[in-house]
């Protein structure tokens, strides 16, 4: 196969969404190739690179993005990692997707804001890929077109199976409810203003401590109000739904009822297993969709703005979550790279 018109992607990071990323730019994406891939494991990054042809395994960042085959970077590495890696990839002046979080905290955001900004252009899309997904672009465009007047209030539902042992009761927001955060930023073309985050008594399912589930609301600048209620050790499966109140009706994704069976005295359907199989193709989606705009020489979808208000949204999130009130989100002024 012939990379001269490809383009070739350093893949930071090979864990779980790395080497799922790998495959994806291998196999459903086109347009593009595995240059490289990267992580301080060594052994890993080998065993990951070896299943592509002519794909380089790196220890270090700053040698992969050095490579003359390099044109563009997927960041898959731990939150930790992000900022080191980004302002390494404006010196070489590469395209980056990153994967959410941008940063694991506003101050380590804002720097990054501030340094795609002296570059004069945008170089980073963040890794929001519900945007991406074909029931959300469904209801972004109902909401943008005016038809059911103006959003008055956001439902959403986000439950998980079951989480990680390591999982805290701030990860929930962290990790979690920043989904949410970015969403309804997009579906309402407004900024969140202020969180509240209300704990009933824990399910039984939870580990020991974790305040598991919560229930969030959002004020924004634009009047609407939003909860979120957020579950992660549902059992049943993997759900995300979302309703959108509005003055003249109403409008709800992620029912997902793909096929609906009755049979012996029952009616029912399946709930996807997990994230993968709920966003495979909001995720196919997306990656494509940075593939075709770098070839173009653009920048679209999640800026790192959209990062950064997220960031500046989890820290008001935890906050409430740690102090039992309402924290007002504190955001910089946005700068015109971003309007």
């Amino acid at each position: 196969m012939t990379h001269h018109d490809s383009l070739g992607v350093a893949v930071i990071g090979a864990g779980r969404m790395g080497a799922d990323h790998v495959r994806r730019i291998d196999e459903v994406t086109s347009g593009a190739h595995v240059a490289a891939v990267v992580d301080v494991d060594t052994d890993r990054a080998k065993a990951l690179a070896a299943g592509v042809e002519g794909c380089a395994a790196f220890h270090d960042v700053a040698d992969a993005l050095a490579s003359p085959e390099v044109d563009a970077v997927l960041l898959a590495s731990p939150g930790v990692a992000h900022e080191a890696a980004l302002l390494t990839a404006f010196d070489h002046d590469l395209p980056v997707l990153c994967e959410k979080p941008l940063t694991p905290d506003a101050a380590s955001a804002l720097r990054v804001l501030r340094a795609e900004r002296r570059l004069g252009h945008r170089r980073v899309q963040v890794g929001f890929m519900r945007r991406y997904d074909h029931e959300y672009a469904k209801l972004k465009a109902l909401l943008d077109s005016g038809r059911l007047g103006r959003p008055l209030m956001l439902h959403n539902r986000h439950r998980n199976p079951s989480c990680p042992p390591e999982f805290t009761s701030a990860m929930l927001i962290n990790d979690s409810v920043t989904h949410e955060m970015d969403i309804t930023r997009w579906l309402l073309g407004q900024e969140i203003t202020a969180v509240t985050v209300m704990r009933p008594r824990p399910s039984g399912n939870a580990p020991e401590g974790l305040a598991d589930p919560q229930f969030v609301v959002f004020e924004t600048d634009g009047g609407a109000l939003v909860d979120v209620e957020i579950y992660v050790n549902a059992r049943y499966g993997y759900q995300v739904q979302a309703e959108a109140v509005c003055e003249h009706g109403t409008a709800r994704i992620g029912d997902r009822h793909d096929m609906l069976v009755q049979h012996d005295g029952g009616w029912g359907g399946t709930v996807a297993p997990g994230f993968v199989e709920r966003f495979e193709e909001a995720y196919d989606r997306e990656v494509q969709a940075w593939v075709d705009a770098t070839r173009r020489g653009e920048v679209t979808g999640p800026s790192a703005w959209d990062g950064y208000a997220v960031a500046a949204v989890c820290e008001a999130g935890v906050r409430s979550l740690t102090e039992g009130r309402r924290v007002e989100v504190e955001l910089a002024e946005r700068p015109a790279l971003y309007s």
